[in-house]
């Protein structure tokens, strides 16, 4: 018999989830943190937060795909064992069989189910025509566009007609003008009623796209994943993005997210904790990049101070990218942060007026400043006497802190700086930090 669902009806329900990794040390690796969510028939929720920030790993949550580390998911009010009947997913990757047809592709999840060879026929065709491909039934995957290979994806997801969607950032992978269209084609379905799902989980990192589709957003903080903050979207569909109110909920979202986090909680038995600032993750980050950054800032219009919106618009940048940015710079003195805003200090007013030679001694000075993992390895090497170091002992110090993706990440990254900044070098194939000797 199958579930009954109306409007307002709980589809989940997550209490205190946490999700941990155990690694090789004593200390496990914190991905989700007491999380908590419900979600009902009859919305559209956004999950919003950074890369890294646990949302993916919550969907496969949601999904049952995943069996968290403790805490409470219900499905329909039962708690979730397994795979959840009546979830369908669209992944970022399309994850398409290539060598199906579109038809058949879309056909999987009903064949899976058992549904009668015409019938699968039926509800395919269906699919297919409500997505905008009709004509594409016999078409390889390899003969479509991004956006087309995109809706196959979302065909295959719909046709089982589902009572929960999971998107995991379905457009981050097409160009600005698919994603535009795709996202517009699936709101139109969802304000006429023609979508066949009773909600949508739609995981983000894009702002923009989670006020323009979202009813409710769910603002994540890293390291570990937390809700850091719940925020309805009061407009109607279909929204209008150069609404003042729609640019007032963008710029406090991005003001939320550029806030310093509190500090967390004290970790329990035998989960990290926070560590001391040496052993902060670095964003892997060309100082070319930071430069034209700086630059870019000083320059007109922004005469050193900008709205993060306006100006991630003006560079065509992401949110994972643009922030990043912003608190590298944060981190060296250049630049700070301040409810959507990103503003010169004084030291990034100094960088930019300088020549190449006298960056590079102003960064130097920064990165020994500011930048404690770097000032540690230079002080080690300046106390050694033959002035080289050992690349794994930070290393394995970084990975007490975090995964060994991000240490090995955070290395590579102040290797970079350093090189720039004449503050140190790096010998890959010994794996060692050094300096360089100085001529007479």
């Amino acid at each position: 018999m199958d579930h009954v669902v109306t409007a307002d009806t709980e589809l989940v329900r997550i209490r205190g989830v946490r999700q941990a990794y155990h690694k090789d040390s004593n200390a496990d690796l914190v991905v989700l943190d007491d999380v908590s969510l419900d979600l009902k028939a009859g919305e559209i929720v956004g999950l919003l937060g950074r890369s890294g920030s646990g949302k993916s790993t919550l969907l496969r949550i949601v999904s049952g795909l995943l069996k968290p580390t403790s805490g409470d998911v219900r499905w329909r009010g039962q708690p979730l064992r397994g795979p959840a009947d009546g979830v369908a997913m669209v992944f970022q990757s399309f994850a398409l069989f290539p060598w199906l047809t579109v038809q058949a592709n879309v056909e999987l999840g009903l064949e899976a189910k058992g549904v009668a060879r015409a019938e699968r026929e039926r509800l395919a065709e269906e699919a297919i025509d409500l997505i905008g491909l009709g004509g594409y039934e016999n078409a390889f995957p390899k003969e479509l566009s991004g956006g087309m290979r995109q809706r196959v994806g979302l065909a295959r997801a719909l046709v089982v007609h589902p009572d929960l969607l999971l998107m995991d950032e379905p457009f981050s992978a097409l160009d600005v003008l698919t994603a535009e269209n795709l996202r517009t084609d699936l709101i139109e379905l969802w304000s006429e009623g023609r979508l066949p799902v009773k909600s949508v989980l739609i995981v983000t990192h894009n702002i923009e796209e989670a006020v323009l589709m979202c009813d409710r957003i769910l603002v994540f903080s890293s390291n570990p994943g937390r809700v850091a903050h719940e925020l309805t979207v009061p407009f109607a569909h279909p929204r209008n993005r150069h609404d003042p109110a729609f640019r007032a909920l963008v710029d406090r979202i991005y003001g939320l997210m550029t806030r310093r986090p509190v500090e967390p909680p004290a970790a329990g038995p035998g989960e990290e904790k926070a560590g001391p600032a040496k052993w902060t993750a670095l964003a892997p980050l060309p100082t070319n990049l930071m430069a034209g950054l700086l630059e870019t800032l000083a320059a007109e219009p922004y005469r050193g101070r900008a709205d993060l919106p306006q100006l991630a618009s003006a560079l065509q940048l992401e949110l994972d990218e643009l922030l990043p940015l912003g608190e590298s710079l944060q981190m060296l003195k250049f630049a700070v942060l301040e409810e959507g805003d990103i503003k010169l200090t004084d030291a990034g007013r100094a960088f930019v007026a300088e020549e190449n030679d006298d960056r590079k001694t102003l960064f130097a000075q920064s990165l020994l400043a500011n930048i404690p993992l770097a000032a540690a390895i230079r002080q080690v090497l300046d106390e050694r006497w033959n002035h080289r170091a050992r690349a794994e002992r930070f290393r394995d110090e970084l990975e007490d802190h975090m995964s060994p993706e991000y240490a090995q990440e955070t290395l590579l990254t102040v290797i970079g700086w350093a090189r720039y900044g004449e503050l140190f070098n790096y010998d890959d194939e010994s794996d060692q930090f050094f300096l360089e000797e100085e001529d007479d």
